[in-house]
């Protein structure tokens, strides 16, 4: 779902109410800040100048990225959706369930 609690300017999505990304609209170059793995983020920011700590977000489990084309597309859809990932498993069990029910996924113990 998306949101903008920040304004018109940043537009928030949104699993179950929680932030999984954000992006700062009508910035050149674009802008993405995701959450991401501490570990991978630092591996990241040492090889892609365009991934940097999180922008007004905790250092250790966001990053930011600039969308200029220095980064794979396949990379950023990976980061994406791996931000979705660790807000999901971050639910309480009901609502991961709903969602698998939603998804039509099948449900785990």
């Amino acid at each position: 779902m998306e949101d903008f609690p920040f304004g018109e300017r940043v537009s928030v999505f949104k699993v179950c109410g929680r932030m999984f990304a954000l992006s700062a609209l009508g910035s050149g170059p674009l802008t993405v800040s995701l959450k991401c793995d501490p570990e991978l983020s630092e591996g990241l920011r040492a090889t892609y100048e365009a991934v940097q700590p999180g922008y007004h977000l905790n250092k250790r489990h966001w990053i930011t990225v600039t969308v200029d084309g220095s980064l794979p597309d396949a990379t950023l859809r990976e980061l994406l959706e791996d931000s979705y990932d660790l807000v999901v498993a971050g639910l309480p069990a009901t609502a991961r369930r709903k969602l698998q029910r939603i998804a039509g996924l099948p449900s785990r113990p």
